[in-house]
């Protein structure tokens, strides 16, 4: 018998191998997705911050009578023309859409669809008059929430998506990367295209000094009274070579934050350098909230994930809280189901009790013991999930009527729907 010959492998073929494999490493292989989850927040508040202040006078900024200006640069005109022929009750329609769509994305319900929702109301209002929210930023923005339209990997944890689910290990479940991959993009070409504009477009800061023109002749509302500036007015040199270091480093930053040995000099940098931003010029929400969320995408999420582990793995030898519950109850199982998911870092044991159990209680390593209410505050504290509920726990007022509403619930148990997560075989304990 005579056996076949292999085709000889081409320089070609190694060459299309090695794009393979890099196209694969940089967008298709699947990480973690709770850095994805964790930018979402981010996302969120700096939307909300940028849109909800324009509502606060209606008639002034998008009813039929306000003053408006429209960006036919980035709409076209019969978009612009077939939005402002809306009435001023679908006007109102889309704030209540807004504020709704925009609180589900923040706490992560229905992730994706309330993303996508809110997007279309940012557009909307975005079309109806840009004159308070039309800027570059926003429109930095847009493009972010669109990126985030496209996946529904940001509600796998710091989520109600993820509670609703019922998945312990959410939180380590590989994803697709790509989408966290085009953010990254997004981050580095906003560095450096910013930079190229400082050297190509008008006032150019290789042959002008921008930075002492700033510093003596402020145009109304951009530069803040900051330490040290008015030493740096009477300096040129110094703000000429400021204005260099800038677009140094908004040139090189791509680099920097894509090269493995650099790039957690160059996150810091970039957290630096937008606290400056905020403290020396008036700049918008995106400054402060977005970039810094974005700079922290280029962490590898295994570090992420080999770091809570090695935090579970500690907490796991140590003495912990006690949350001892009634076991026969379906309603508390789930309860405590959704708990064991917010404890991220595995602080928590979990022990079942009987029926006469009349609230959950959290017996701490010292010996202390805290029961339903006063125990759900206590564990506010443990749980990363529940630190957004620390303000209401704590808030005047709540240390009476919490119990109220814990003790009502808990007579109650027994008639509250079980949670679907606590419907599969794994909650069945």
């Amino acid at each position: 018998m005579i056996g076949t010959r292999s085709a000889p492998i081409t320089f070609g073929d190694n060459i299309a191998n090695g794009m393979k494999n890099i196209w694969n490493t940089l967008f298709l292989e699947e990480r973690s997705s709770i850095g994805l989850s964790f930018f979402r927040i981010f996302v969120a508040w700096t939307v909300g911050l940028h849109v909800i202040p324009s509502f606060f006078h209606l008639d002034d900024n998008y009813l039929s009578g306000a003053f408006k200006i429209f960006n036919t640069d980035f709409f076209p005109l019969w978009f612009i023309n077939w939005v402002q022929q809306s009435p001023d009750v679908l006007v109102i329609a889309f704030v209540w859409m807004f504020y709704i769509t925009w609180f589900c994305f923040l706490i992560g319900l229905f992730s994706q669809i309330s993303c996508i929702l809110m997007t279309i109301c940012c557009y909307y209002f975005y079309a109806l008059n840009c004159f308070h929210i039309g800027t570059l930023s926003w429109d930095i923005l847009l493009v972010t929430l669109f990126l985030m339209c496209i996946t529904p990997y940001h509600g796998d944890y710091f989520s109600i998506d993820a509670l609703r689910r019922g998945e312990l290990d959410a939180w380590r479940r590989p994803r697709p990367f790509f989408i966290q991959r085009l953010l990254q993009l997004q981050t580095a070409s906003t560095f450096f295209f910013t930079g190229l504009y400082k050297i190509t477009g008008e006032g150019n800061w290789i042959t002008g000094n921008p930075i002492y023109f700033l510093m003596n002749y402020p145009v109304q509302g951009v530069t803040k009274n900051f330490m040290l500036k008015e030493w740096m007015a009477t300096h040129p040199h110094l703000c000429y070579i400021a204005g260099l270091m800038i677009v140094t480093t908004e040139l090189s930053m791509p680099f920097w934050l894509f090269y493995p040995k650099t790039r957690r000099a160059a996150i810091v940098l970039g957290f630096c350098w937008h606290i400056l931003l905020v403290l020396t010029l008036d700049v918008p929400t995106i400054f402060l909230f977005l970039f810094p969320a974005q700079l922290l995408l280029f962490i590898h999420p295994q570090k992420i994930m080999d770091w809570i582990e090695s935090k579970r793995q500690i907490n796991a030898k140590s003495p912990r809280p006690k949350v001892i519950y009634d076991g026969s109850c379906g309603f508390c199982r789930s309860s405590i189901r959704a708990i064991e998911i917010m404890d991220l870092w595995g602080k928590l044991e979990y022990v079942p009790g009987n029926s006469s159990l009349p609230e959950m209680r959290l017996e701490m390593p010292d010996g202390k013991t805290y029961g339903g209410f006063f125990g759900f505050r206590r564990l506010a504290w443990i749980c990363p999930m529940l630190y957004v509920t620390i303000p209401l726990v704590y808030f005047p007022g709540s240390g009476l009527i919490g119990p109220l509403v814990y003790r009502w619930v808990a007579r109650h148990r027994y008639l509250f729907p079980v949670f679907h997560a606590c419907k599969r075989k794994e909650c069945s304990r």
